[in-house]
């Protein structure tokens, strides 16, 4: 009798399985916290909008925004680091190890300070240009030297221009005694999200996952080769400037609403390939669904693990995401130039 060929598990069945495994972390988060919450008043928070009862809209107005907040924030992090490690076609790349985080965080610093009355989407468009700013500073740098564009280099770059930026946003915090406001976001909390928050936020991150979605063929074949996109008739310099684009608004986006949290868009695509397979068609959608479980998971361990205090979800993803960036390092370091 011959052996039997395993068939690979079709692709719907592993995305239907994630969204399985998400819905239920969504409601693992929205039961337990500080506060004593049961099944059925979560029920009643997501289905029954006229019940003031004090449980249920303390669920609805606090914990509610909060979770959501963690499922965009998630999947626009995984998203933006999959686009970019596919651009950049480097194992490290990362929004919070290439600079769009650092950049984000000292224009929402900067804005803070010199306009204290902005509202939020005010604050948006400035960690939007922030972003913009510390990734162009890194990509400068990392390829100004001789020999052109190096996966190492950059993440060396990354690494000098955030420690860089993250002082520039901390000296502004102290010499104009706004450092409380801007640890608010920096901290990489979600304490204090509110509906307002969101329905600035979010559409931004819908539409960026969106494009990204549209454009995943393109990136397939950019991330193999560039030669060989440019053989096929691709506009390689549009299409990366269409991403590059797309990662800003991501990357932007959630360090305005919940601040800089490093290394989860670096484990959320390398999580998900082992599983999808190389295919952006496939690895960025499975990447926001990923990305947007694991943030719910990190907030809610860091909501319960020492309650009623709260743990910084910042923390709970670096305690998981440096060692992972180490054995990407010790397994990657013969391939990066």
């Amino acid at each position: 009798m011959t052996q039997e060929t395993k068939r690979p598990i079709p692709f719907v069945i592993k995305l239907s399985t994630g969204i399985v495994f998400f819905i239920a972390i969504f409601f693992l988060a929205m039961v337990f916290g500080a506060a004593d919450t049961t099944v059925h008043e979560t029920w009643l928070a997501l289905t029954s909008p006229h019940d003031t009862s004090e449980k249920v809209t303390l669920l609805r107005e606090i914990r509610l925004p909060r979770e959501l907040a963690a499922i965009f924030v998630g999947a626009a992090l995984a998203v933006s680091g999959a686009i970019m490690q596919g651009v950049t076609r480097n194992a490290l790349a990362d929004p919070g190890l290439l600079g769009l985080s650092a950049g984000a965080n000292a224009a929402l610093a900067a804005t803070v300070a010199f306009f204290p009355s902005i509202n939020y989407f005010g604050i948006m468009i400035a960690c939007f240009i922030g972003a913009a700013l510390g990734s162009i500073l890194v990509i400068g740098i990392g390829a100004a030297k001789r020999g052109g564009f190096s996966p190492i280099r950059i993440v060396l770059a990354g690494a000098a221009v955030s420690t860089f930026l993250f002082a520039v946003a901390e000296g502004i915090g102290l010499t104009f005694k706004v450092s409380k406001d801007v640890n608010m976001w920096t901290s990489g909390g979600l304490i204090g999200t509110s509906w307002v928050q969101l329905q600035t936020i979010v559409p931004f991150i819908v539409v960026g996952i969106l494009i990204a979605i549209a454009m995943s063929k393109q990136l397939t074949v950019l991330s193999l080769s560039e030669d060989v996109a440019t053989s096929l008739g691709q506009k390689t310099g549009l299409i990366k400037g269409i991403l590059f684009t797309v990662t800003i608004l991501l990357a932007g986006a959630s360090v305005a609403l919940v601040g800089n949290l490093a290394f989860l868009g670096l484990m959320i695509p390398h999580m998900v390939r082992p599983i999808v397979g190389q295919d952006y068609r496939y690895s960025i959608p499975m990447s926001a669904i990923a990305g947007a479980s694991f943030m719910l998971l990190a907030d809610l361990i860091g909501r319960t693990i020492n309650a009623p205090f709260e743990t910084p979800i910042a923390a709970i993803i670096a305690v998981v995401g440096l060692p992972f960036f180490l054995i990407i390092v010790r397994r990657g370091g013969k391939a990066l130039k």
